[in-house]
């Protein structure tokens, strides 16, 4: 190169200090921003690390259900540290035809939940069987299940969470309280609204009339006059007030004559009522097969029929209820007949020991399963009130015969059941005595005790 062209060369470069000035914070630049974008990308190695520690935290297995319950697994719901939505507890009443799939769907919860929730062995009945009324609890967090509270009855309560190994279900037990509580009143109009004066509720209300039911006619019997005393639980949880637990004993008098019945809860844990001699209150048959209706034509052998207009012999009792109400079997026995028999109707006759037969007629439609030479046993439901055959409105019309000759049901002596087991008889009435002794409290001022 000539002397003329490196003198060319280096006039092309700037000559001014203020030029490369310039020209220097130009390159400083430059290479600070190449490096600022080095440091911030994520080199190979480090790229692959982040991606294995999120495959290893989605849950691939094992769930810890409850007892005798196998392993299900389910994705859990990855949480951000900071400003992601929080976890959210709905209370849900459970309305009548509901299922948990149809709460599910309404929540927009996540139905791959519910199936893996369902998969848990030993708990897909107590999550398919719900009831109307009751709550469940569900923690969610938009649509993931978190947890799952269900009450199963009052001693134990289903509990169903969720972590990054998936549902674990558990059962715990509720922290109950009983109370006894004795009640006393007598009867203005009605047995109900004596029970709820003296302070006490339907439930105990029907347990009454179910201990008597073989002894005394709650239907047409009930006379103004009439007393009661009773004694029952009441159960409690952390001193809120639940529900009536069982009767333990009760005395009831009904046109003068007292009967008493006391709870017994034989060694093997079956329970029962008896007379404080130690006999059965339950006899061999019901009374009434139907629960608290009016008699809208007695047992009479000189009736008028309504619509026949004649004088005719009614040889059974009606029994006036809504169409569909049930009619329970009145004693063990077998179908000798089921089906239309004229003025009958819809009628079921069944056949009991001792040449006793029960006729039950006027009904809508029988129980499922109800065919000649089926067995029933006493409270089953074996047909519904109707009005079918000669019948100006819903009603049953029931018969007792004995040996083909028409009792009054109403009025009829009813067989005995067996007495409590001698080997018993001591036990019986250790445990039964003081519950036969709050039936007659100290004279007070007032008779209801807590």
């Amino acid at each position: 190169m000539t002397l003329e062209g490196k003198a060319s060369s280096v006039r092309a470069l700037p000559r001014s200090r203020a030029a490369w000035l310039a020209a220097g914070a130009s390159a400083v630049a430059v290479l600070g921003a190449i490096t600022w974008s080095q440091l911030k990308a994520p080199r190979p190695g480090a790229a692959r690390a982040t991606h294995t520690a999120s495959t290893s935290a989605s849950p691939t297995g094992s769930v810890r259900p409850a007892p005798g319950a196998a392993a299900v697994s389910s994705a859990a719901p990855q949480f951000a540290s900071s400003g992601a939505p929080q976890p959210t507890t709905q209370q849900v009443v459970v309305g009548r035809n509901d299922t948990l799939d149809r709460i599910f769907r309404r929540l927009q919860l996540s139905l791959k939940d519910l199936a893996n929730l369902r998969a848990l062995p030993g708990i897909k009945p107590d999550l398919d069987r719900l009831k109307p009324g009751e709550t469940l609890s569900l923690r969610h967090l938009g649509a993931d299940v978190l947890g799952f509270t269900r009450r199963l009855s009052l001693a134990q309560t289903l509990n169903v969470t969720r972590s990054t190994s998936g549902f674990q279900a558990t059962l715990s037990n509720n922290p109950l309280e009983t109370r006894s509580r004795t009640v006393s009143a007598t009867i203005d109009s009605s047995l109900f609204e004596a029970m709820t004066q003296a302070g006490a509720h339907d439930q105990t209300t029907l347990a009454l009339a179910d201990i008597f039911a073989w002894d005394v006619d709650f239907v047409n019997g009930i006379q103004p006059g009439d007393s009661f005393t009773v004694t029952y639980q009441e159960v409690y949880e952390k001193g809120k007030y639940l529900q009536d637990g069982p009767i333990l004993a009760a005395r009831f008098v009904n046109a003068g004559r007292e009967y008493l019945a006391v709870r017994y809860v034989t060694p093997n844990g079956h329970a029962g009522y008896y007379t404080p001699e130690g006999r059965s209150m339950h006899k061999a048959f019901l009374r009434a097969p139907l629960k608290f209706t009016r008699v809208s034509s007695p047992f009479s052998l000189h009736r008028r029929h309504p619509i026949l207009n004649l004088i005719r012999a009614h040889k059974g009792v009606d029994y006036a209820a809504p169409i569909g109400t049930p009619v329970q079997a009145a004693a063990d026995g077998k179908v000798i007949f089921a089906g239309v028999k004229g003025g009958y109707g819809n009628l079921i006759e069944l056949d009991h020991s001792g040449g006793i037969t029960t006729v039950y007629g006027h009904l809508s439609r029988f129980a499922r399963g109800i065919r000649v030479g089926r067995r029933v046993e006493q409270g089953t439901v074996i047909a519904y009130v109707g009005m079918t055959g000669l019948a100006t409105g819903p009603h049953l019309h029931y018969e007792y015969r004995v040996n083909g000759v028409f009792k009054n049901p109403q009025t009829v002596s009813l067989p005995e059941a067996g007495p409590i087991d001698e080997r018993l008889r001591a036990d019986f009435l250790s445990k039964t005595a003081p519950a036969l002794a709050s039936l007659y409290p100290p004279v007070g001022p007032s008779l209801v005790s807590r």
